[in-house]
C-alpha cells in the first residue's frame, strides 16, 4: 500500500495545491463540488451532487454493510495581508485531499469492498449546518460506520502521531438584543442605559455554575451600543455569546442558567432582553468499536508508540450530528498530528504536508479492516489485497 501511495503522491499534491488556491466559504463551495465530482467520476465512482446545495456523495460496491468516510469542504472568511478573502486555515483542503486520496488509493490497489463504500464531501462545517443538510439529503442513510478526519494543532498531537478519536465539545452561539430607554446623559434616572444592562449580564454570567468536573464556559464575544452622540443614554444594544461545554448535558445547564440571568437582569433594570439561539453543535460520542478499528489502523501505519489517546478538545465539529441524529451509526474521527502551527483558524496556519500521506493510509486501512471484521468475504479480500500490496 505504501508503494502505491508513493506513486500517487505527486497527484495528491496537485489536488491539495488546487484546493488550497481555490477556497470557497460555507454554502458557496460550487467549484469545489465540481472539482471533486470530476475526480471521483474519473476513478469510477457513482457520484451524486445536489441542485440546491454544494456537496458530493460517491459510492462503489453494493451490499448491506455500508462504510463511509467524510470530509468537510468550506474555507473561512479571513483577513490575509490586509485583504478579506476565503482562506483554508482550518485544514479542510487537507481533509479533502486525504479523503479523495483514500478513494483513489483503494481503486489503484484493486480493492473491491464486500459491501457499499461511500465518500461524503460535506459543505458548511464552519457554519455548523452542513452535516444536517447532508443528513437531510440522505447521504448517511444505510451507513453502519462513518469515519472522519481532522488535523490537530501541535499543542494536541505532534507530527508522526495520531489519535483514534477526537472528543469535541458542544458549542452554541446566542445573539441578543437589549431595549432600554433613551435619555439625556445629564438625567440618567430618566432612562434605561443598555450598556449598564449589558455590563450586568457579563457580571452575572460568572455566577452560572455547572459540574466543575466537566469543562464549560460562557462569555460575551460582541457588544454594540450607542452611536455618534456621547451625551445620550443609549436605548438599544446588540450582543453575542459563545457557549462551550464538553457534554450536551452541561450545555443544557449553561443555556438554562443564561435564561435565568437574562430574566433577572431584565427585571432589575426594567429592560427588554431578547435572545436568539443559533445552531448548536453537539458534543462528540465516538463509538467504541469504530474507535478500536481506527486505533488498529493507526498502529499498523505508525506503530503502537505513535497512537495517542483520544484527544479532548473544547472545539466543536458538526461531524457529530451524524451519530446524534442517527444513534445506530458508529462514528469516530481520526486526529492527525502534522506539526500544525500556530493554530487552527490562524490566517497563516501551516502544517507538515507529508503527514497527509499517513492520513490516507490510516483511513484506507480502517475502511478495509471494518469490512474485514464483519464479513468472511471481506476478510478474504482484505488478506489478498494486503499480500499483494
Amino acid at each position: 500500500m505504501k508503494e502505491t501511495i508513493g506513486q500517487i503522491k505527486a497527484e495528491l499534491w496537485d489536488i491539495f495545491d488546487h484546493l488550497h488556491r481555490h477556497p470557497e466559504i460555507s454554502w458557496e463551495e460550487w467549484r469545489t463540488t465540481d472539482f471533486l465530482r470530476q475526480e471521483l467520476e474519473r476513478e469510477g465512482y457513482r457520484v451524486r451532487t445536489f441542485a440546491d446545495c454544494p456537496g458530493v456523495v460517491a459510492e462503489i460496491g453494493n451490499g448491506p454493510l455500508a462504510v463511509g468516510v467524510r470530509s468537510d469542504m468550506d474555507a473561512l472568511w479571513q483577513e490575509v495581508d490586509g485583504v478579506w478573502q476565503p482562506n483554508h486555515s482550518c485544514g479542510h483542503d487537507a481533509h479533502m485531499t486525504i479523503v479523495l486520496g483514500v478513494a483513489k488509493l483503494l481503486r489503484r490497489i484493486g480493492y473491491e469492498p464486500p459491501g457499499t463504500l461511500r465518500f461524503l464531501f460535506q459543505p458548511a462545517e464552519e457554519k455548523g449546518t452542513g452535516a444536517l443538510k447532508m443528513i437531510e439529503k440522505g447521504a448517511a442513510d444505510g451507513l453502519t460506520f462513518l469515519y472522519g478526519v481532522h488535523l490537530r494543532p501541535i499543542q494536541e498531537v505532534e507530527s508522526g502521531y495520531a489519535a483514534p478519536a477526537i472528543i469535541h465539545g458542544a458549542a452554541q452561539c446566542i445573539e441578543g438584543r437589549i431595549r432600554g430607554m433613551a435619555a439625556h446623559a445629564a438625567r440618567p434616572h430618566l432612562g434605561v442605559n443598555v450598556i449598564e444592562v449589558g455590563s450586568a449580564i457579563v457580571q452575572e454570567l460568572g455566577k452560572i455554575h455547572t459540574d466543575p468536573q466537566v469543562p464549560a464556559s460562557i462569555k460575551m464575544t460582541k457588544f454594540h451600543a450607542g452611536e455618534k452622540d456621547a451625551n445620550t443614554i443609549p436605548d438599544y444594544a446588540e450582543f453575542a455569546l459563545d457557549l462551550r461545554a464538553q457534554t450536551n448535558g452541561a450545555m443544557e445547564r449553561l443555556v438554562e442558567g443564561l435564561r435565568h440571568v437574562v430574566n433577572g437582569v431584565a427585571a432589575i433594570y426594567g429592560a427588554d432582553i431578547e435572545l436568539t439561539e443559533r445552531t448548536r453543535i453537539v458534543a462528540a460520542s465516538p463509538d467504541y468499536e469504530a474507535q478500536q478499528l481506527m486505533e488498529e489502523a493507526i498502529i499498523a501505519v505508525l506503530g503502537a508508540d505513535k497512537c495517542v489517546p483520544p484527544v479532548v478538545t473544547p472545539g466543536g465539529e458538526d461531524f457529530h450530528f451524524y451519530s446524534f441524529k442517527k444513534p445506530e451509526l458508529k462514528t469516530t474521527m481520526l486526529g492527525l498530528g502534522c506539526d500544525l502551527r500556530p493554530g487552527l483558524h490562524h490566517p497563516r496556519m501551516t502544517f507538515r504536508r507529508d503527514d497527509l500521506l499517513s492520513g490516507v493510509e490510516i483511513l484506507a486501512r480502517v475502511v478495509m479492516n471494518t469490512f474485514a471484521k464483519v464479513s468472511p468475504q471481506g476478510e478474504k479480500e482484505h488478506a489478498s489485497v494486503a499480500a499483494n500490496h
